[in-house]
């Protein structure tokens, strides 16, 4: 004997929108849970100093340039995958914010700057060659995005970053 299978009933309007908004907490969760754990490492409170020459010879010092607006600290190497998605946006954003790329085992000097020159990046970068720096910040992973505002870590992300996700993080340093 078989069964007739009985027909769903088709969700109204509220139903569905009940199931958006909770399949995109959820999301939102995963996301900042993720995001989370993956930059867990990064001291927030007590921020290690960052000082260094820039690949064109000029002084830099994140936390001073930091105290007059906020600044997006980009951590990234020249084969990472993600970076390359990554890195053209944070090179936009140099135009309106400061910006200091710190370059992680990507070789010497002279080759991520030929690196930088053949993509037509501009922002001020610091090659990190022996780790020192991504070792004091706890970065682990690339590309890490770090807004620091008034000597403090307002914002902490990895992983490949929207525009939008990058402009919201140095609005919301702002205040």
């Amino acid at each position: 004997m078989m069964r007739k299978k009985a027909k769903a009933k088709p969700q109204s309007k509220k139903q569905k929108l009940r199931s958006a908004l909770l399949y995109t907490l959820f999301a939102l969760v995963v996301v900042f849970g993720v995001d989370y754990w993956r930059t867990k490492d990064v001291p927030m409170q007590n921020v290690p100093p960052m000082v260094g020459m820039s690949l064109s010879g000029k002084p830099i010092d994140v936390i001073e340039m930091s105290k007059k607006e906020p600044v997006l600290v980009y951590f990234w190497t020249t084969w990472c995958v993600a970076c390359k998605f990554v890195t053209p946006v944070v090179d936009w954003f140099s135009s309106s914010y400061p910006v200091v790329g710190v370059s992680l085992t990507s070789g010497k000097d002279e080759r991520v700057q030929r690196y930088m020159n053949a993509k037509g990046y501009s922002y001020d970068n610091i090659n990190d060659t022996q780790g020192k720096i991504a070792r004091d910040w706890g970065i682990s992973l690339t590309p890490t995005l770090i807004v620091i505002n008034d000597g403090k870590v307002t914002s902490v992300t990895s992983g490949i970053t929207t525009p939008i996700g990058i402009a919201a993080r140095l609005w919301l340093a702002k205040y």
